[in-house]
C-alpha cells in the first residue's frame, strides 16, 4: 500500500479512468459516484475524515476527466472497481457508494467478499424496481426532455459525456439492477451501513423516493450484517453537500466494526 499521493489515468478496456489517491497509511476508502456525477462530490466527506484514512476517488467512464467508451454498462462499472484497486495496489478497502455507486459497490463486494472490509451505501442500493409510474418509457421521455440542457450540465458534473439515449439506457438498467438486489443483499456477510436521505430527487417525487427507501425494511429484518447508520434531512441530490458528516460517521462506524472483526 503506497504512502504517496497520486493523480493520473488508469487504462481499462477501451478507456481510461481519472483516479485520485491521497496515499497514506490509514485504512483505504474507495468512493463510487452517483450515476452521472464525478469524484469532486466527495470532497467534503474526505475533508471531514482527514488523513486518518487513505482516500481513492475516480470518475466512471465518460464522467468527469475519464474518457469515453463503447461500454457504459453496469457490469463494466463493477469490473472497473477491481481495475482501480489493482492499479493502486489496494487490498480489502472500505467501499462507499452514493446512489448508482451503492449497487456497484455491493455487486463488487458480493463477488469478492474476502477482499472488502465493508460497504457504506449513501441513499442507494434499495431493492426497488419498476412500478406503475416508474417505467422505461417515462425515463426515456425525461432524458429526451432534458437533452437540450446537457451542454450546460456537463461542466457542472450533472451529466456524462454520453448521448441522451445512452443516459436513458443507463438509468433503465439501474432500475432493473435494483429490482434484482434482494438476493445480493440477503447474501451479504460483511458489514453494510446505509445513510438514508429524505425527500424527492430530480425525476422522482417524494412519495416515490420514500416508497423506494421503504423496501430496505425487510432486508434489515432478514440480515443482521446490514444496518442504517443515519437518516438525514438532506434529499438525495444534496446530501453529500449537506449531510457529509453523517456519511463520514458511517465510514468511521464501519471501520470500527471491521477492526473489531479483525481483532476477534
Amino acid at each position: 500500500m503506497t504512502n504517496s499521493a497520486w493523480t493520473g489515468m488508469v487504462p481499462v478496456d477501451d478507456t481510461a479512468l481519472a483516479v485520485t489517491d491521497t496515499g497514506g497509511p490509514g485504512r483505504c476508502v474507495v468512493y463510487l459516484n452517483g450515476q452521472f456525477a464525478t469524484q469532486t462530490y466527495w470532497r467534503r466527506v474526505i475533508a471531514e475524515l482527514g488523513d486518518e484514512f487513505r482516500h481513492i476517488t475516480y470518475d466512471m467512464r465518460a464522467r468527469g476527466r475519464s474518457r469515453r467508451s463503447a461500454d457504459y454498462s453496469f457490469e463494466a462499472n463493477v469490473r472497473d472497481v477491481g481495475a482501480v484497486l489493482a492499479a493502486r495496489g489496494v487490498d480489502r478497502p472500505l467501499l462507499v457508494g452514493w446512489s448508482y455507486g451503492a449497487p456497484v459497490a455491493l455487486h463488487w463486494a458480493g463477488r469478492n467478499p474476502g477482499r472488502v472490509l465493508g460497504v457504506v451505501s449513501v441513499d442507494g442500493a434499495y431493492p426497488w424496481g419498476w412500478t406503475a409510474t416508474v417505467t422505461p418509457e417515462r425515463i426515456r421521455v425525461l432524458f429526451r426532455r432534458w437533452g437540450w440542457l446537457f451542454p450546460v450540465l456537463r461542466p457542472l458534473h450533472l451529466c456524462a459525456k454520453m448521448s441522451v439515449e445512452e443516459h436513458a439506457r443507463s438509468n433503465i438498467e439501474l432500475v432493473e439492477i435494483c429490482g434484482a438486489l434482494g438476493p445480493v443483499l440477503d447474501a451479504v456477510t460483511y458489514p453494510v451501513r446505509y445513510v438514508v436521505a429524505t425527500g424527492a430527487n430530480l425525476g422522482g417525487s417524494r412519495e416515490e423516493m420514500e416508497e423506494m427507501r421503504a423496501t430496505l425494511g425487510p432486508v434489515l429484518a432478514r440480515n443482521p450484517n446490514i444496518k442504517v447508520s443515519a437518516t438525514v434531512a438532506g434529499n438525495h441530490g444534496n446530501m453529500l453537500r449537506k449531510d457529509f458528516r453523517a456519511v463520514a460517521d458511517a465510514v468511521r462506524e464501519l471501520a470500527g466494526t471491521a477492526r473489531d472483526q479483525e481483532v476477534g
